[in-house]
């Protein structure tokens, strides 16, 4: 079998890189990490894809425009052969080309049950309307905002005295859960979406 060759994109700590790139360790998964990119030299999860044994690289946005900034990302894609995208933590809005060419190949994890809190801030904003549940979302990339086909959600409960940090602590587990699950489906061939549940 032929392994499809995936860059993750990040620019802080990577802890859902290092999820998916302990799930593509396994020699029968159908990715292979080939590059993990960041605009942010000092992102801690450059040392621990380097740890990993995957080659990384830097591509700073500082001082030039989107469309400048996404024509480097893109040849430097080119360059390793890249043929799917994950986002983990990449806090950057690509331009609407860059997400054109990707489109159908480059995936996202949100921390909501998307539609519901697209943007920022999603952890207070579900705590302030009152939800039961919040949880997170691996979807493909469009155009749109925190848009696009659904491929995974994981749900848990809302806690008696949550706030935004623990909550977000908590949905975190579940993030790394769910991106290495629902991207190994999805290159399985399988587009219906898996849901993952933690009601404690």
């Amino acid at each position: 079998m032929s392994r499809r060759r995936v860059a993750i994109l990040i620019s802080g700590s990577g802890t859902n890189m290092v999820r998916l790139l302990e799930s593509m360790a396994d020699p029968a998964h159908p990715g292979e990490a080939v590059l993990v990119l960041s605009n942010r030299g000092d992102a801690a999860g450059l040392e621990k894809a380097r740890e990993m044994g995957v080659a990384t690289a830097v591509i700073s946005h500082k001082g030039r425009s989107r469309a400048d900034f996404d024509a480097e990302v893109q040849a430097k894609l080119d360059e390793v052969g890249a043929e799917f995208i994950c986002l983990a933590g990449f806090m950057r809005i690509l331009t609407t080309q860059f997400v054109k060419h990707w489109q159908g190949r480059m995936i996202n994890i949100h921390p909501s049950l998307l539609p519901l809190f697209k943007g920022l801030d999603t952890h207070a904003r579900a705590l302030e309307s009152g939800m039961a549940v919040h949880g997170c979302t691996v979807h493909l990339v469009t155009p749109e905002l925190d848009d696009g086909p659904i491929l995974g959600q994981g749900v848990i409960a809302v806690r008696d005295g949550d706030t935004p940090r623990s909550l977000a602590a908590r949905l975190l587990t579940m993030e790394h859960r769910l991106y290495p699950l629902a991207f190994r489906r999805f290159l399985e061939g399988e587009t219906r979406p898996v849901a993952l549940f933690d009601a404690s």
